[in-house]
């Protein structure tokens, strides 16, 4: 289960546990903490990591096959690196009217990947997401923290291209909708 990010410095390496020391210091031992835990474990490393487990089972007072369990039980943590630029694709009812399947595959098709996997580059991640919440956008993708709405799929290769440059420069506002 040992995986080596070599995504950007934006999270933590899983061999410091400084961040996972605050994330335990904050919560102690406190009784039914584990989901928010993990959670603020994965925002700090991008990932659940055996070791980040591990040392959350042994820190919190878990066993680890509470917090394994925990972990694989939900669809929202993840056990391998992300790419630098997370992309998810709204699947929820006006996004799968509006073509977000299309959305999908084109994003797919422009980076050589399939949904859950990662580019070769550790550039992005692709996921598909039951809602977003913005179904006025429909359909819409969420790249990093930048909502992109309206799309079609002939605009996924300039959307995919302000953030694929060699400094991940992103979308300028107001370039969101094609």
């Amino acid at each position: 289960m040992e995986h080596e990010c070599t995504c950007s410095t934006k999270f933590a390496d899983v061999d410091d546990l400084r961040p996972l020391e605050e994330i335990i210091e904050r919560y102690g031992s406190e009784k039914g903490a584990l989901i928010p835990l993990l959670q603020e474990a994965q925002d700090a490393y991008g990932y659940l990591d055996e070791k980040i487990m591990r040392e959350i089972a042994k820190r919190a007072g878990y066993q680890f096959s509470q917090v394994f369990g925990v972990a694989t039980f939900f669809a929202q943590f993840r056990l391998k690196p992300i790419g630098e630029y997370l992309i998810k694709v709204c699947h929820g009812t006006a996004c799968h009217v509006a073509g977000a399947t299309q959305i999908t595959d084109e994003v797919a098709n422009q980076l050589g990947i399939k949904e859950g996997e990662t580019t070769p580059d550790n550039k992005f991640t692709l996921e598909s997401v039951m809602c977003l919440g913005a179904c006025a956008l429909a359909p819409i993708m969420v790249v990093g923290d930048d909502t992109h709405g309206k799309l079609k799929p002939t605009s996924i290769k300039k959307v995919l291209k302000h953030y694929a440059g060699p400094s991940g420069s992103q979308a300028s506002e107001g370039d969101d909708a094609e």
